[in-house]
Order: C-alpha cells, then structure tokens, then sequence
C-alpha cells in the first residue's frame, strides 16, 4: 500500500463513524423533543422516516451525479451536509415558529449527508491500493459499529455528567468531526476507481447481468437482517431482562453494534484465508439460527443473547457483500456501489418495518415478529446458493 493513501484510508474510517452519528444522535433526544418542544411521538418519528427516505433518494440519484461531479467534491459536499444538520438541530427549532420543522430542516440536511457518505466511501477505499481489498472493506464498515456505540455511550456519559438539557452542546461538538474529516478530503489523495486495464460498464451493461441482481438481492436481505434486529434490541433488552427503558434503550443497540464492531475486526483479520462467498453463506446459516433462537427459546436471557450472536452473524453481510460485487463484476463503477447501497437502504427499512407490523398483529409480540423476520436469511441463503450456480456455469463457459 501507498503510504500517501494512509490519510485517505484514515479519511474514509471516520467517514462511517459520522455516518453513525448522523443515524444514531438524533434518535437518544425523541424524549427530549417531545418534552421540550412538546411535539408528539408520532411526528417525532417522521424524523426517522425524513432520515431514510433522503438516503433512499440520495442513493438512487448519486449514480446519476457523482461521477460528474467527483469523489472529492462528493465526500467534501456529504461532510458539509453532515455538518450543518447537526450544527442546525441546535439552532433550527429555535427559529421556526413549529419547532417540528426546524427538526425536519436538520435532517433533511444530514440524511443528505449520510445518503453521500454510505454511496461514496467505500468506494473511494475499494480504489485505495491495499494489499487485502476484502480486509480493508471489513475494517472499514467496523467503524459504523464503533461510531455507533461511541456515540451511544459517549452521549450517555455526558448527559449523565452535564444533564440532557446540554443537548445543543453535544450537537454542536458532534458536528466538529464532519468539518474536520471534510477538510481532510479536500487533500487527501484519491485513485480512480476504474482501473487502467478496465472497462467502465454502463448502466444498462451493469443491469443485463444476472448476477448483478443476485448481489442486489444480497445487498436488500443484509441490509433486512442487520436493521430487524438492532432497531428492537432496545425494546427486546428491555422485555427479556426486565430492566429501566432508558438502560434498555442504550444496552440493546449498544450491545449488538459492539458485537458486529468485533466481528468485523475478526472477518477483516482472517478473510485473505477464505472464500468470501461461502463465508457469507455461512454467516446466513448462522444468522437464521440466531433468529431461531430470538423467537422460540424459552429462557429470556438466551433470547436476548441471541441478538450478540445476530450481530456477530450479520457482520460480515454488508461489506462482503461490496468485496463481492467488486470482485465478480469489474467496471462496476459508481452506479454499481450507488444500486447496491439503495438495496440495502431498501432493506434497511423494510426488515424492521415487517417485523414491526407483525408483532403488532399478534398482540405486540416481539418473538412473532422476529420469526417471520427470519425470511430473510432464508432469502440470502437461497441467492447465495444460487451466486454459487452463476460462478459454475462462468467457469464452464470459460474452458
């Protein structure tokens, strides 16, 4: 590896760690909204809808964009968005007379933000010369793991020291690191991200082949099977173990990103020794299993024991799943990385959606919900099964 892209692989691992920021601060001050502006739950989570619908959008229509504009301007433009949504949720609902649209205001700016960073940073450190691709895309995305608990604990520990009351503080601090990481991406080198010996597909190259929708398919159900369950630890932590809310709401999420933050360490440590397909194949099987366990063990603490070994078998999911495609089609390009990330949004949203309504139709059981949620390692399982057939008839039609 070159050593001037030292800075640019340091660049990129902060990069997620704001993404967690921009995904997590907001939602550890619902209560707090609504005590201080007195605004009711049920707006108060548009916030999270505003959130993913943005990064949703922003993923679609940065295939369209961000070759035009550049990988720089790209990631210095995600940081300055970052930054003034955090920086304007102190200020914002202060200024309108609703303070909810002040809210609104702040996250359309980060969801803006975080939509650029999930679509660009990995491939910027797909692009950097390292000597293990598989390892340095897992390292990377264990950084979200730790800006996730980071932020989660961090927060904690000043609201326990200061009060909540000081929340604007914390925003404005948060929002320090995006200013600064955007400064460090106006200098840093940055390859290209097609190579000199290849050819860069076109859109509608990239959508006639087959595999490509098999790794969209991936991409959607890792994207579900991470996002089902993180998004109900808390309330899970809470029922299983019998514990104050507000532990629950910091101990549940903390607990499985902590989990997938050391997973990731693990996989980015032995993945140069193994077959990335059968590992994330073998990641599905284990992440059914854990799901199983969630839904029908008898013993609470089991359940809730099951989610760490959910966060372990996710881990490896959504950054293999780019090594993957990266390596499977050659010239993907920004599109490819753009359509991808929109998979997983997609399936970001639609896992704990699905699980939510069911376990609202059956009398708000949370064990329901997360057994019918098990479609979709069942539904990566099959793709993977079937990535491996598309492998066996590409290397028949080659000899």
């Amino acid at each position: 590896m070159k050593k001037s892209y030292n800075a640019t692989i340091k660049a990129c691992f902060t990069g997620f760690v704001i993404q967690a920021i921009v995904n997590n601060f907001a939602p550890l001050l619902f209560l707090t909204f609504q005590a201080q502006y007195g605004i009711d739950l049920s707006k108060i989570t548009l916030l999270v809808t505003f959130n993913f619908l943005l990064q949703l959008s922003v993923d679609l229509f940065s295939a369209f964009f961000v070759d035009k504009i550049g990988y720089r301007a790209a990631a210095v433009c995600a940081h300055v968005f970052s930054a003034a949504g955090l920086l304007l949720l102190a200020v914002l609902p202060e200024v309108f007379p609703d303070p909810f649209w002040g809210l609104i205001c702040a996250v359309i700016l980060y969801a803006i933000g975080g939509g650029l960073l999930e679509v660009i940073i990995s491939p910027i450190m797909e692009a950097c010369p390292t000597d293990n691709k598989e390892k340095a895309m897992s390292l990377l995305h264990s950084f979200y793991c730790w800006g996730s608990v980071g932020v989660i604990t961090l927060s904690a520990a000043f609201f326990a020291l200061f009060g909540v009351r000081y929340w604007k503080v914390l925003a404005v601090f948060w929002s320090l690191l995006p200013i600064a990481n955007g400064i460090l991406f106006s200098r840093v080198p940055i390859a290209p991200l097609i190579g000199e010996n290849e050819k860069a597909l076109s859109k509608r190259e990239l959508l006639r082949r087959s595999d490509f929708y098999l790794l969209f398919v991936l991409m959607f159900t890792a994207g579900a099977c991470e996002l089902s369950i993180t998004q109900w630890a808390s309330s899970f932590a809470e029922k299983a173990l019998s514990i104050p809310k507000t532990v629950g709401d910091l101990a549940g999420p903390a607990f499985f990103a902590l989990v997938m933050g050391c997973g990731r360490l693990f996989f980015g440590k032995t993945q140069r020794s193994v077959n990335l397909r059968r590992m994330i194949l073998l990641s599905g099987m284990l992440c059914l299993v854990s799901y199983l366990i969630i839904a029908l063990s008898p013993f609470r603490i089991l359940s809730f024991l099951g989610f760490g070994l959910s966060g372990l078998s996710v881990a490896i999911l959504w950054p293999g799943t780019f090594s993957l495609a990266s390596a499977r089609i050659r010239g993907g390009g920004t599109a490819m990385f753009a359509l991808l990330a929109l998979a997983g949004d997609l399936g970001c949203t639609s896992g704990p959606s699905l699980l939510g309504f069911v376990s609202s139709a059956n009398g708000d059981n949370l064990r329901t919900g997360v057994l019918f949620a098990a479609v979709f390692p069942v539904i990566l399982i099959v793709s993977t099964l079937l990535l491996r057939v598309s492998e066996g008839r590409e290397t028949q039609n080659s000899t």
